[in-house]
């Protein structure tokens, strides 16, 4: 028997790990563009998902975006059941322009996902990023000053998504398709510098010259470790929210007993369920959320994305319509 080349062994290998837990029987859905990363996993899960008494299918997004975009998704979706991916679907959806292009590219192709795996009945979606795509996350918020949250970078699971390749190199991803004759496509749009994360990716390169390879994994832990950190501070938040509530409004003196890194992220919290758009949602306006609390001197409301209104009134948060 050949010796299993050694890129295809670690993704297999990493598919199987992050499968592990499904019951027998249980659907897995690939997002594959046809790039090199989600076409090595969509071919590993193929192989994979069947010898572990599970099933595997495909769901290619056509954004629309590209010249010959709906061909191309057709194109994966055909390869997806010629290797018996099943079901094996391209899906179109209209981009809008809240967020930016990538943040609307975004949206829209996880609307598609999350109504494929609910048409289909699937227990999970799997994403493609590699430990590259994470060290470029973690970069990303360090230029945008995220906190914890953000440098935490992309979770390995979030509800039904899974990303098995968060600790494969693109490098693997790249050989393990010409080990196995695969014809990934290349995206124009990951060498657009109109797109943020296309531009830092020469940056991530020029540094990796200078401090060597180990720079990717050493971001890419960064990450793991500010995520456990993290997921800890938001279990204490979360019962520090239930503590401070007054029925839909805070209470103000509870929270201002509260240390500043919990208080602000039970803030957060509250905020979003009050209905502020997340997206939007910045350091500002936190701080100003967080200033009725910590440095009450009779202000008035403070105005957030989404039209919401927050403010202080007899020791207690209200939200409010802002219109």
């Amino acid at each position: 028997m050949a010796k299993l080349p050694p890129s295809v062994a670690r993704l297999r290998a990493a598919v199987r790990g992050a499968l592990a837990d499904l019951p027998e029987g249980a659907l897995v859905l690939v997002a594959c563009s046809g790039g090199p990363d989600s076409l090595a996993l969509a071919d590993t899960a193929a192989f994979c998902a069947p010898r572990m008494g599970l099933r595997a299918g495909l769901v290619s997004v056509d954004h629309g975006l590209q010249e010959g975009s709906a061909a191309r998704a057709a194109d994966v979706a055909a390869w997806g059941a010629s290797v018996g991916l099943d079901p094996a679907e391209a899906v179109a959806v209209r981009v809008g322009k809240q967020g930016g292009p990538e943040g609307a590219a975004r949206e829209a192709r996880y609307e598609a996902l999350d109504e494929a795996a609910k048409r289909h009945g699937a227990a999970a979606v799997l994403l493609g990023h590699t430990r590259d795509d994470q060290a470029e996350t973690v970069l990303l918020a360090l230029v945008r000053g995220a906190g914890p949250r953000g440098v935490a970078g992309m979770r390995a699971v979030r509800g039904r998504y899974r990303r098995p390749l968060l600790d494969v190199t693109r490098e693997d991803t790249h050989a393990a398709c010409e080990e196995r004759g695969l014809k990934p496509w290349t995206d124009p749009h990951n060498a657009d510098p109109r797109y943020l994360r296309s531009a830092l990716r020469p940056t991530l390169e020029a540094l990796t010259e200078v401090l060597g390879k180990g720079i990717v994994a050493n971001l890419a832990r960064t990450a793991t470790l500010v995520g456990a950190d993290a997921d800890y501070l938001d279990k204490l938040a979360k019962e520090a929210l239930e503590d401070c509530r007054l029925g839909k409004d805070l209470d103000a003196k509870r929270l201002i007993a509260v240390p500043a890194p919990l208080r602000q992220r039970v803030l957060q919290a509250w905020m979003l369920e009050a209905g502020a758009n997340g997206s939007e949602l910045n350091h500002r306006h936190l701080e100003a959320v967080d200033a009725l609390v910590a440095a009450w001197h009779g202000q008035g409301p403070t105005f957030l994305p989404g039209g919401v209104a927050i403010r202080r009134e007899a020791g207690r948060l209200l939200a409010e319509p802002s219109h």
